[in-house]
Formats: structure tokens, C-alpha cells, sequence
């Protein structure tokens, strides 16, 4: 009968100072610079469309207000997304995608009323200065840095809430040129009008279709988050291959794992060598510190385990010959044999002689083949070397490995013996 796991592998406390850390602190700063530069935009393009009548400029200035709305209320989330309460015992780490799906919303806000003012607003000729074209150019700059450096530091701390700004600063890029080439004409006093509508309405259209197109990809990827989609092929691949290299781990039974913000959690059910919960919870606690080294930013790992219902005995033993003739020194020994026995009815199901790939080294000989028995995940090795308290020894009882003394003189013997008990 399985054994239930409960409590037993439950691991990884959440982080308590996950605020605190050097990572999370740069994060905020970021957004909190998303967040001044579009104010300033803002404030920037709507006078420029005061001044030059222009419903390409009025376009930009809408998109940027509701930018600059949208990145406060992205700053303020990032200081409650890794904050936890008695309600939320968890922590509020998906705060980060619900307010990648607010950004959206806010695109889409943006583009109805560009579209409001496109069809609602008499075509009027545009009054385009200089100051206007430089300070078109330098918003076009200052956004194109801005985006490149938000995705930058988006994906060194794979932030999706920041790898969404800095992809919706280099959509600002695209329609702030339309806009910028929109209004060069005018201040050249070229008056260019197609289909009936004028270069200006032609731009403002064009920065709404970006808008939406900017608006659909955060709103499709931050929803991915919050219902809860599975972690990626790779980093699920990546997890399993960590939990399977574990010689006592026998089997990886499950493994899942989601996203919440930049945060990743994971869940495994393994079945373990060994029926000792002590052992057990220490081979827990080093999975969990390998997945935690070699996969980034791992908030929780969740890892219950049971023991390996016993069905067949693999067993190895030191041969000086492929005949089967047992050697009398381990380490040695030009030869393994590893057996596979069915425990119901004793029949031998699987003999492979392997060479011993340490034979010839100078120091540990013995302690290196007994962890590469190990990694051939046996339970049972014959010797007719005593190793008692020596290093081959502890490596075989660290790794739950039954290692027995053996005056036999063929394998034929030992295979006879283990059937008859």
C-alpha cells in the first residue's frame, strides 16, 4: 500500500525578505522611472497638441496620460506584489501580471479615445514649429533608451511586468515616429491629404493600430499568468532532469509548476530508495537546493515523496573475469556484474557485465566505484573485501545501499544463495 507523504516532503518556506532583496529594490526603481517619464511625456505632447492643433500629436499625448496613469499604478503594485498578510499568507506575487492585464486595458482605453477624437473631430490644419519637431525628436529618443533599458533589466530579473513596459516604450517608439513624420509636411506647409483625409488623421489612425496591437499581447500574456498556465517546456524539463540524477531517486511520478510575477513554484512527487523519513527528508532538502542553484528565481518547491515498493533486487558484484568468477579486491576489479532479480518468483530478469571505469585511477579508487554503483542505482552489492568503516562503506550507506561481505567464489553462487533466502 502507498504510503501518503503528507507533511513529510513539504519544503521551501516562502521567502520572507523577498521585498528586501537587491533585485526586487531595482524592479521598483525602474518602474518608478517608467513612470516619471511618461508623466513628463504626457505633460510634454499634451502641450504640443494645444499648441499645434495637431490630432496625431493629441493621439500621442492621450496614449502617454494613460501610460503614465497605468506605470503608477504599476509602481504601486511592485511594492505590494512580494508584500504578505494573514489573508494572503502566499504573498501577492501575481499583482504583477494583474497589473500587466490593467496596462492593457489602459491601451485599450487609450485607443478608443484616439478613435473617439479620429471620427468625432473636424479635419483642422496643423501648426507646426520647430519647438514642436525638437521636442518630438527628443520624446522619440528618450522613449526608444528608456524601453531598450526597462527590457534589459526585465529580463535579467525576468520581471514580465517590466519586459511588458519596455515592449510597450518600443510600440511608443513606432507611433511616435508616425507622429513625428506626420507633422513634418505640415511645418514644410505641404498640405497632403489622401482618400479624403488628411496626413494627420492618417497618423492618429495608424498609432491606434499599434495601440491595439501593444494592448491584445499584454492582455493575452499576463491572463496566461493568472489562470494559472503551466511553466515552460524547458524550465519543466530542466526541474525533472535535477530530481532524476538523485541516485535515490527511483522515479519522478509528477512534476508541475506555474508563474507568478517573476516567481516560479514547483511541485514534485517522487518515489525514493529508501523507506527511512529521515534519509528521505534530507534527499528532499539537496533537491530542493540543486533546483533553487541551477534554476532562477524559484520562490517555493513543494517535494513529497514515498518509498519505492520493492518488487525486484538489483544487486552488483566484482568480478576478475567475464566468466563470472567473484574478485577479492572491489576497487580492482576489471569487472561488475549487475543483476536484476524479480522478488515473486526469484527469476533473473536482466545481467549485464559492465567494466569498472575506475580500475586505474592512483587515489579513492574504491569510494570512486562505489558512487558510480550508486549512479547504476543498486540496492545490494556482494564484496569479499570487509569495508567496514572505510570509504566505500559510508558512500553505500549514505545512499541507502545494502553492501555485504560474500565468501563466494562465482556469481553463479551468489544468484543461488539470494534465491533460496
Amino acid at each position: 500500500m502507498k504510503k501518503p507523504a503528507v507533511g513529510s516532503g513539504i519544503l521551501s518556506p516562502f521567502r520572507s525578505d523577498a521585498h528586501d532583496d537587491p533585485e526586487t529594490k531595482l524592479i521598483g526603481r525602474v518602474a518608478l522611472y517608467a513612470f516619471l517619464l511618461n508623466l513628463g511625456l504626457a505633460v510634454m505632447k499634451g502641450a504640443l497638441a494645444l499648441c499645434s492643433n495637431s490630432l496625431a500629436v493629441t493621439a500621442g499625448a492621450i496614449d502617454s496620460a494613460t501610460d503614465s496613469f497605468a506605470s503608477l499604478a504599476l509602481y504601486g503594485g511592485l511594492k505590494l506584489s512580494t508584500r504578505r498578510t494573514p489573508s494572503f499568507p502566499s504573498g501577492l506575487y501575481k499583482v504583477e501580471n494583474l497589473l500587466s492585464v490593467f496596462v492593457a486595458l489602459s491601451i485599450f482605453f487609450a485607443g478608443f479615445e484616439i478613435a473617439r477624437e479620429l471620427f468625432t473631430r473636424d479635419a483642422l490644419s496643423p501648426q507646426i514649429s520647430l519647438g514642436v519637431v525638437t521636442l518630438l525628436v527628443v520624446g522619440v529618443a528618450a522613449t526608444y533608451l528608456f524601453g531598450q533599458y526597462a527590457i534589459r533589466i526585465g529580463r535579467q530579473t525576468e520581471s514580465p511586468t517590466l519586459v511588458a513596459e519596455g515592449r510597450h516604450r518600443q510600440v511608443d517608439v513606432l507611433s511616435s515616429l508616425v507622429v513625428l513624420v506626420s507633422v513634418l509636411p505640415d511645418y514644410f506647409g505641404w498640405h497632403i491629404s489622401l482618400w479624403g483625409l488628411s496626413i494627420d488623421q492618417i497618423a492618429a489612425g495608424a498609432v491606434l493600430v499599434f495601440i491595439v496591437r501593444a494592448g491584445w499581447e499584454l492582455l493575452s500574456n499576463g491572463m496566461r499568468v493568472l489562470l494559472d498556465a503551466s511553466l515552460d517546456f524547458e524550465t519543466l524539463d530542466m526541474a525533472r532532469s535535477i530530481l532524476r540524477s538523485h541516485p535515490l531517486v527511483v522515479t519522478v511520478q509528477s512534476l508541475s509548476g506555474r508563474n507568478a510575477g517573476r516567481f516560479r513554484f514547483l511541485q514534485a512527487n517522487v518515489i525514493l530508495r529508501t523507506g527511512d523519513l529521515e534519509k528521505a527528508h534530507q534527499i528532499s532538502l539537496s533537491l530542493e537546493r540543486s533546483i533553487r542553484k541551477q534554476i532562477p528565481h524559484v520562490e517555493h518547491v513543494t517535494i513529497s515523496y514515498e518509498p519505492r515498493p520493492r518488487s525486484h533486487l538489483r544487486f552488483a558484484v566484482p568480478l576478475s573475469d567475464r566468466s563470472g568468477t567473484v574478485s577479492r579486491h572491489f576497487g580492482e576489479s576489471p569487472f561488475f556484474a549487475v543483476l536484476t532479480l524479480r522478488l515473486a518468483d526469484h527469476a533473473l530478469q536482466q545481467k549485464e557485465i559492465m567494466e569498472n571505469p575506475h580500475k586505474d585511477v592512483e587515489t579513492a579508487k574504491g569510494i570512486r566505484v562505489a558512487e558510480w554503483l550508486v549512479e547504476q542505482k543498486v540496492d545490494q552489492v556482494f564484496m569479499a573485501e570487509d569495508f567496514s568503516h572505510k570509504g566505500p562503506s559510508y558512500v553505500f550507506s549514505n545512499a541507502g545501499v545494502d553492501a555485504q561481505r560474500t565468501d563466494a567464489e562465482t556469481l553463479e553462487e551468489i544468484v543461488a544463495a539470494i534465491k533460496e533466502e
